[in-house]
């Protein structure tokens, strides 16, 4: 998959959040942990959501792809976000699947609350 097909999956799952109540307030956080796809707010609940595009399932499901070591980098990466705006609060990691086989404009999304600890 390339880096254009990602942040396509991105979009989409923003619109998807976006429309479904949540409050966007980050795309692509980086720090010196790694990065997180998107931040939001759900009600008063902050989710730090990892976005898993895929055209083809030949090689698994998308949330396979989010291993233990990945979802360690997440959470060093959502506790410096945390820290660095100073903020108190509930939170959770969701994982969010597009299903893209016939292009993204017939794109799927399964969105996963509260996919890992």
């Amino acid at each position: 998959m390339s880096k254009q097909e990602g942040l396509q999956g991105e979009a989409l799952v923003a619109d998807y959040l976006r429309n479904n109540g949540f409050q966007l307030v980050a795309h692509s956080y980086y720090c010196r942990f790694g990065e997180i796809d998107l931040i939001a707010w759900e009600g008063n609940t902050l989710c730090f959501i990892e976005v898993k595009t895929r055209t083809n399932l030949e090689m698994g499901l998308p949330r396979e792809y989010v291993t233990p070591a990945k979802q360690k980098k997440l959470r060093k990466t959502a506790l410096f976000y945390l820290s660095e705006k100073k903020l108190d609060c509930f939170c959770r990691f969701d994982v969010a699947e597009v299903y893209a086989e016939q292009g993204f404009d017939k794109a799927r999304i399964v969105y996963l609350r509260d996919a890992f600890q």
